[in-house]
């Protein structure tokens, strides 16, 4: 696929290396928040957008949770993007030369271990790839970036060592969005299908909204939620389930949630990602 694809980040952050490996073909747009790479896809500027949902270790990424439903784009896809952070010095900086390790501050606190034994303080920047801009443009030796490969790339920068973070299986899934759902067959297998639906503010409501999934074998394998304009009673989900929605089973499922829920929104049909397909063949 060409075109263009929206992201938020600099150039080099994570979500940009996710657009890289997904969509080989694509230029990416770098966007200063998630709104802005929302908006780039509605008004036409980008045919795609990789919004990050979340990660193996951070846990969700609240702000796409938010936003998503009412963007109206649909999901079209899923990535996994392996978090490799790099230790990133200005050329000629050597491991012993380094005081300061710049980042933001998720990142930071992924790479815990190599800040306790090269005793560098940490320095909260807005982004990774920021970060690594930032220690290009001072060069000096003594100051660091945690960032990625790409960013080293990019900026100019030496990669003094690979692979620093704490958890090996540090990961980040991204949905790809875009103003027009995917066609998908209903009896193709390994779809997925992400909804949203609000339930009724009674007792139980959603154990039996959820019922039916279990009733008619339907694996749920996402549920968040969060709360709807500040109203601790009302409460809104946003779910990930196996399945087409036309399949006997999912379509039962959602049609007992639906009776249980004030609004039920499908928001994308999407083919598996491979990364998934691999986790569940090594289970």
């Amino acid at each position: 696929m060409t075109g263009t694809i929206s992201f938020q980040g600099m150039p080099g952050a994570y979500s940009d290396l996710a657009c890289r490996n997904a969509f080989p073909a694509m230029t990416t747009l770098p966007c200063a928040s998630f709104e802005a790479a929302i908006d780039a896809v509605r008004d036409g500027r980008a045919a795609l957008g990789m919004l990050p949902c979340e990660n193996s270790l951070a846990g969700r990424v609240s702000d796409i949770h938010a936003l998503l439903p009412d963007s109206g784009l649909f999901i079209v896809g899923e990535q996994f993007q392996r978090v490799e952070h790099c230790l990133l010095g200005v050329k000629g900086a050597r491991i012993g030369d380094i005081r300061k390790a710049h980042s933001h501050s998720v990142a930071l606190g992924q790479v815990r271990r190599i800040l306790a034994d090269l005793k560098l303080t940490p320095v909260v920047e807005a982004d990774t790839a920021g970060a690594a801009q930032l220690v290009a443009e001072w060069g000096r030796k003594e100051d660091a970036a945690i960032a990625s490969s790409l960013a080293a790339e990019i900026y100019g920068l030496h990669i003094l060592r690979a692979n620093v973070e704490d958890a090996a299986h540090n990961t980040t899934r991204f949905y790809v969005v875009a103003p027009r759902p995917a066609p998908a067959d209903p009896a193709a297998p390994n779809l997925m299908t992400t909804f949203m639906f609000r339930v009724r503010n009674v007792p139980a409501a959603l154990y039996k909204a959820l019922g039916g999934f279990a009733t008619n074998g339907v694996n749920m394998t996402k549920l968040e939620s969060y709360m709807i304009n500040g109203a601790f009673t009302a409460t809104q989900f946003l779910c990930d389930v196996e399945g087409h929605p036309e399949r006997p089973g999912l379509r039962r499922a959602l049609d007992e949630l639906s009776f249980f829920s004030t609004e039920v929104r499908v928001l994308g049909v999407y083919p598996m990602a491979a990364f998934r397909l691999a986790q569940g063949d090594s289970d």
